[in-house]
């Protein structure tokens, strides 16, 4: 591999080679542009996340096939008078209105003014200024068509009454997360692309060495979309959030090796006086370290595959493709881009022949040398850092209600909280308990069955949903006197699930209880993701082992690098999210936001320890170990920590987004970016190096 990818550096970094180079991605650039469809054309705003064959799912499956009018994608309209009350006679008329307009994909709507009085309470609030009425839309529209549709409904309120009308419910939810990641993604980007180009001007105060980094994520990124959007194309999901990290990834590993490779160049610059010839130089020592840290985010991504949630599944192709495309950029287009512009590149600060190539008086210089000279005391105030920071974890508290990430002004959060606060909190979402009986059901056996599952722990209420024609299969509708996402709902539907024949046992039937539902489907949710993250941190950490064991060709080296960075991934978690309780009043995080964070800390922070260790071993062919560790820290410490800064900057722009999700991921992430960057590579794993590494073992070479 390695005699490979010196080969291609070899050809781009000469005149003919760099010119090869830039032409071909300017024309496949150009191609993709014009041909390709851009994968921000088919996005969806939510994938199918558990398997086909989980509790929930199947369950699911039976109501749908067994009540038909189950089918489709529901939403609740919830209408709301700020003065006076809703009537039914108001209602009634806008709801009629709106079945004469013949909305596309509508398929049922409660005919109200069909009901009976006594009927029609369920559907007001006991103050009267609420009223919801349940819809359902054919489940093949597509969702640019459902909010067409919703828009329709919208105005026939505004025109036909004093109502405020909020869409919530499965349909309202993805109309509105759609529009909000439609917006979200020119922020995302231009926030990117602006707090990029500031960082690299004022760290490296040359216009040019800001502008070539982010004019080759420019090129990676058209590239990547279109790419992206010819797999969407021929039939891969791609959902908004996924997109949005995607873009964060690209530009922030560009720019991250960008920095790897012009910081060598500069070294070279210093020695030879041709620039082809110091670009090759460069990158025989730097290109395999860059590609090889490609690798390992390429390896962390495709490790996603492994998962049975359909969110990490997901990441699993997209952003396997983005960085096969960057590993190419980065031996390639980064390169070549450097050796157009040269010595100019630096300007004003441009590196001549003769100039000192390690400044051991400036800061890193000062901190491997306190780092070699002090090790034990270096590496036990970084891990008792370290170790304070992870103690917050013991107050980890995780959030399940999707709808409390999004913003509060979003239309569809706006109603949902008003349900909340009106109705019954388990009104919000019912469960369906189907029992599938071997033979027709008594309505003597159908009362005791429902009475049982009404004993159950914190069940409120349960009536009868739906019968079907020959007794045998029957539809409860279960509601839970907390909110539905809370905690200790889904442990008591857990528990419930878990001890259903105990249930039909007691009810003196004979079949088997399905359980579908939002809170079903959270349950099973979260045992799908306990069970990711064993198996991802598992496997990711072994595979990232095994590739640093090739790279090293060492054992040591390896578990000094994962230790570290496994000690660094606990340590963001535990400050991450007690800052985002201090700074943001943020006290619970979603399930997902442990593993987002640790497939991309992991494989990103391992990239500055292979940009350490690599310099470190390339230094000790000649050097002592404590040499070898003080020339290693000031070589790569400016550049780490300069890259470090800006990829950290570039998550926290997912702070930017509207999800809360992604902003505490992106918050995380920034920290612990930056706990790599100062506290692990700059002190913590040279001190180890120092401790435990030997000067016998120096090569016979020096």
């Amino acid at each position: 591999m390695k005699t490979l990818l010196q080969s291609i550096t070899n050809l781009v970094t000469t005149k003919k080679g760099m010119w090869i180079t830039l032409v071909a991605w300017l024309l496949i650039t150009m191609a993709l542009a014009m041909f390709a469809p851009s994968v921000r054309d088919y996005q969806v705003s939510k994938i199918d996340s558990l398997p086909e064959d989980v509790k929930s799912v199947v369950a699911q499956v039976k109501v749908d096939k067994y009540f038909e009018d189950n089918e489709g994608v529901p939403a609740i309209l919830v209408f709301q008078s700020d003065k006076n009350e809703v009537t039914t006679s108001e209602l009634a008329n806008v709801l009629e209105l709106v079945e004469g307009k013949e909305i596309n994909g509508l398929n049922q709507i409660v005919p109200i003014s069909q009901l009976p009085p006594e009927a029609t309470v369920e559907f007001f609030s006991d103050d009267k200024t609420t009223a919801i009425i349940p819809l359902t839309f054919d489940a093949s529209l597509e969702t640019k068509e459902m909010q067409k549709s919703i828009d329709k409904i919208h105005e026939i309120v505004a025109d036909s009454s004093n109502l405020k009308l909020y869409v919530t419910g499965p349909a309202g939810i993805a109309t509105d997360t759609l529009e909000l990641f439609s917006r979200a993604d020119l922020v995302l980007i231009f926030s990117t692309v602006g707090i990029i180009l500031v960082l690299l001007i004022i760290i490296y105060r040359s216009p040019l060495l800001a502008l070539i980094p982010l004019l080759g994520a420019v090129f990676v990124y058209e590239v990547v979309t279109q790419v992206l959007g010819m797999m969407a194309k021929v039939g891969l999901v791609i959902s908004s959030q996924t997109v949005s990290i995607m873009s964060i990834l690209l530009f922030a590993a560009v720019i991250d090796y960008s920095l790897f490779i012009f910081s060598r160049y500069r070294e070279e610059l210093k020695i030879y006086t041709s620039k082809y010839e110091a670009m090759r130089i460069a990158m025989k020592e730097t290109g395999m370290p860059v590609f090889f840290s490609g690798g390992t985010v390429l390896a962390a991504m495709l490790v996603l595959f492994f998962a049975k949630s359909g969110d990490y599944r997901n990441f699993a192709p997209t952003f396997a493709t983005t960085m096969i495309i960057i590993m190419i950029a980065s031996i390639t287009l980064i390169p070549a881009l450097f050796t157009l512009f040269g010595r100019k590149s630096f300007w004003p600060r441009i590196p001549n022949v003769g100039e000192q190539k390690v400044h051991r008086q400036k800061f890193w210089g000062k901190v491997g040398q306190l780092v070699a000279r002090r090790p034990g005391i270096s590496v036990a105030v970084i891990s008792i850092i370290l170790l304070v920071s992870a103690s917050n974890l013991f107050n980890l508290k995780y959030e399940f209600d999707t709808m409390k990430s999004f913003p509060e002004d979003m239309p569809s959060r706006a109603g949902y909280e008003i349900l909340e606060d009106k109705f019954e909190k388990g009104d919000l979402a019912p469960t369906s308990v189907l029992f599938e009986a071997t033979e027709g059901l008594t309505s003597e056996q159908m009362e005791e069955l429902k009475n049982t599952l009404a004993d159950q722990e914190l069940v409120n209420n349960v009536r009868v949903n739906g019968i079907t024609e020959d007794q045998k299969v029957i539809n409860f509708s279960l509601t839970f006197a907390g909110n539905p996402y809370a905690t200790e709902t889904m442990d008591a539907l857990e528990s419930m699930i878990g001890k259903s024949n105990e249930i039909i046992m007691e009810s003196n039937v004979d079949g088997k209880l399905y359980f579908a539902g939002e809170t079903a489907t959270k349950v099973d949710d979260r045992n799908i993701n306990d069970r990711d993250v064993i198996v991802i941190v598992v496997l990711e950490t072994i595979l990232i082992f095994i590739m640093l064991i090739v790279l090293t060709k060492s054992w040591k080296m390896p578990i000094y690098m994962m230790g570290t960075i496994l000690i660094s991934f606990v340590a963001a978690l535990g400050l991450g999210t007690f800052f985002s309780d201090l700074l943001f009043d943020i006290r619970s995080i979603s399930d997902r936001v442990p593993l987002y964070a640790f497939v991309f800390l992991v494989a990103l922070g391992i990239d500055y320890n292979i940009m350490l260790i690599s310099r470190f071993q390339e230094e000790r062919r000649i050097h002592s170990v404590k040499e070898a560790v003080e020339i290693a820290v000031a070589n790569t410490g400016g550049v780490i920590s300069s890259a470090g800064v800006i990829l950290a900057a570039t998550f926290a722009v997912l702070m930017t987004q509207p999800v809360e999700l992604l902003f505490v991921f992106g918050f995380i992430v920034a920290v612990g970016i930056l706990l790599d960057t100062f506290l692990i590579r700059g002190i913590l794993l040279p001190g180890l190096i120092v401790l435990l590494e030997k000067d016998e073992e120096v090569s016979k070479s020096k």
